[in-house]
């Protein structure tokens, strides 16, 4: 497999803005959270037939080291229908066995299972769940990530309180 050194964030399509605000803090040089898009590849044209879509985000998704998810009740929903881009994304992540970050947009820090895609829950696949902040999400995915490959845990953990501490 090539290189892996890019983010992939994963999201419904109704949580767009919350991408966008990502983006948004990787470009302000007074928040320390910075990620190497990797939708910066592959990049599909909106009239693309969605066999090309699949095959552009699953290129995308091969050069990633890591996934961020941006965890909402459309995630859940979207995400568990089988037949959304969101549903191939996971699909696609389980497949490669990428470690999951779901960051819950509505801020919650102990996980929510109102945001949960049914293929995570079913594969009890092991994920940590954050709320959605920069410097939580830069803490699981300095921490977690590199521990993701060589753990035998399974299903969603959640940092306690400490890990959100200035």
């Amino acid at each position: 497999m090539s290189y892996r050194n890019k983010t992939y964030v994963a999201f419904a399509s109704e949580d767009i803005l919350s991408y966008r605000l990502m983006e948004a803090w990787r470009e302000n040089r007074h928040i320390d959270f910075n990620f190497y898009d990797a939708h910066d590849l592959f990049v599909a044209r909106d009239t693309s037939k969605p066999e090309t879509i699949k095959r552009n985000l699953r290129e995308r998704m091969k050069n990633a080291k890591q996934i961020v998810l941006l965890g909402s009740p459309a995630t859940k929903k979207k995400g568990g229908d089988g037949v959304s881009f969101l549903a191939y994304e996971l699909q696609v992540a389980l497949e490669l066995n990428l470690p999951i970050v779901v960051s819950h947009l509505d801020g919650s820090r102990k996980g929510n299972s109102a945001n949960y895609p049914k293929p995570l829950t079913d594969a009890d696949y092991y994920t940590i769940s954050v709320s959605f902040q920069p410097k939580i999400i830069k803490y699981a995915l300095d921490t977690y990530v590199p521990r993701f490959a060589a753990s035998a845990a399974t299903g969603e953990r959640i940092y306690i309180g400490s890990e959100y501490a200035d």
